[in-house]
């Protein structure tokens, strides 16, 4: 049921789960089986809920299971735009929000050394255009508001590790990983398991009905019924909810592997730190095996291409930053879609009494599927009111098909805007 990507080849067995049927009653249901349902599943039922959760393929099908596999603090907007709109003392929470989320994904890796994530320390956030003592800044400010340890290095530093001229300097980041998301995600599940949530594959949402209380969800085989639904679906988002459907862009992104070449490989990258620039749509990428192979991400496209294709646009980005990997060739290539918000933050709330959501995860990163998944079983728990910090960040129309064209024409704006800034860079 998977797709053919470098994680379903390389992932571990996971356990066969059944298709929900019959009538059901249960406290908490959860539609969706990516990172941020399993993680409310897990969240919920460890604190003694009744949850399931249904799947309308196998969990990680989505996004979860075929991403860049990078965890870090904070979002894809950044932490002064945040903090622009919402505040400092919000922009402040979510971020320890974020970093609370990146030390339980580390600690549950580390307690399960068997599952295959193979979890590796340190991301680079480099950058392709000088930042003019922008990244040092970053740097002072991260350590002085969340005591994060950052390292900065300069255009010889980031040189000797990144072989190519269009690096100009670089944070990296020791306490962010990078992993298996497939095999994570599916970790993720037993863990859930193991706490008494009950999930079902191959158990599509087909109706969504608001009666006397609670809500009653169907599938093909079953009826479901519940005081609360979490909708934490993404970009396979159906017409389940429609609000919900209109509240997003469903945008792809590519990633290819390459066949293992660690001597051609050592000649352009020179560390086991993965890799993201600061473009809007930049490349992402990472040695895994140990360095006999290259994942190569990038791209944020309304179109999703063939596996062919794929691997045709991403050479051109890999060999335009490395021209010394012209000859690798590529494996296996694949694309998948992510969910974008006009607003470019995570959807996360209760849109109405008793349905609840997290969404809109595209170019976060995992952390942020753990954050809100946080935040909406705290709420679910009377714990705390946590959810709200994403309360400035709703529901906003994205009008279907204009909306694509619109985030396309963003995406082609970006990437001549970056071509520019680039070259400039290169002239000095």
């Amino acid at each position: 049921m998977l797709p053919d990507t470098y994680y379903a080849r390389t992932a571990h067995p996971d356990r066969p789960r059944p298709v929900a049927e019959g009538a059901i009653k249960t406290d908490v249901l959860i539609v969706g089986g990516g990172m941020a349902g399993l993680a409310l599943a897990r969240d919920l039922a460890r604190a003694g809920t009744d949850v399931r959760l249904i799947e309308a393929k196998a969990v990680g099908f989505g996004a979860s299971g075929r991403n860049g596999g990078f965890a870090s603090p904070g979002y894809a907007v950044g932490l002064d735009e945040v903090e622009a709109r919402a505040g400092r003392a919000t922009a402040d929470a979510l971020e320890k929000l974020t970093l609370e989320a990146l030390d339980e994904m580390r600690a549950l890796c580390v307690a399960n050394p068997d599952a295959g994530t193979t979890m590796t320390p340190g991301i680079l956030y480099a950058r392709r255009t000088p930042s003019r003592g922008g990244l040092q800044h970053q740097q002072a400010d991260m350590a002085a508001r969340f005591g994060l340890d950052l390292t900065y290095l300069d255009r010889d530093q980031i040189r000797a590790r990144l072989k190519s001229a269009k690096y100009h300097e670089a944070l990296l980041s020791t306490r962010s990983v990078h992993l298996h998301p497939l095999n994570y995600t599916r970790l993720l599940a037993r863990t859930a398991e193991d706490f008494g949530a009950r999930i079902h594959e191959g158990s599509p949402a087909v109706s969504l009905m608001n009666g006397l209380g609670e809500w009653t969800v169907t599938t093909p085989m079953a009826t479901i019924t519940a005081r609360n639904v979490v909708l934490t679906t993404g970009g396979y988002t159906g017409p389940l909810y429609p609000r919900l459907q209109r509240s997003f862009v469903p945008v792809a992104t590519y990633v290819m592997a390459s066949a293992p070449a660690p001597e051609l490989l050592a000649t352009a990258i020179a560390t086991t730190d993965a890799v993201g620039d600061e473009r809007r749509a930049g490349d992402y990428y990472r040695l895994v095996e140990g360095g006999r192979r290259l994942l190569w991400g990038g791209a944020i496209t309304v179109r999703d291409r063939s596996p062919d294709a794929v691997a045709a646009y991403l050479r051109r980005g890999m060999i335009a930053t490395y021209p010394q990997l012209a000859d690798l060739p590529i494996e296996v290539s694949w694309s998948g879609l992510m969910s974008y918000a006009r607003h470019k933050m995570p959807q996360v709330g209760q849109v109405e009494p008793g349905l609840w959501h997290a969404t809109a995860f595209g170019g976060h990163g995992l952390t942020a599927t753990h954050a809100a998944a946080r935040a909406v079983s705290e709420a679910l728990l009377g714990q705390s009111d946590r959810v709200q910090l994403f309360a400035p960040w709703g529901l906003t129309q994205t009008f279907g098909p204009l909306g694509k064209a619109a985030a396309q024409a963003t995406y082609w704006a970006l990437q001549a805007r970056d071509a520019w800034s680039e070259a400039r860079a290169a002239r000095g």
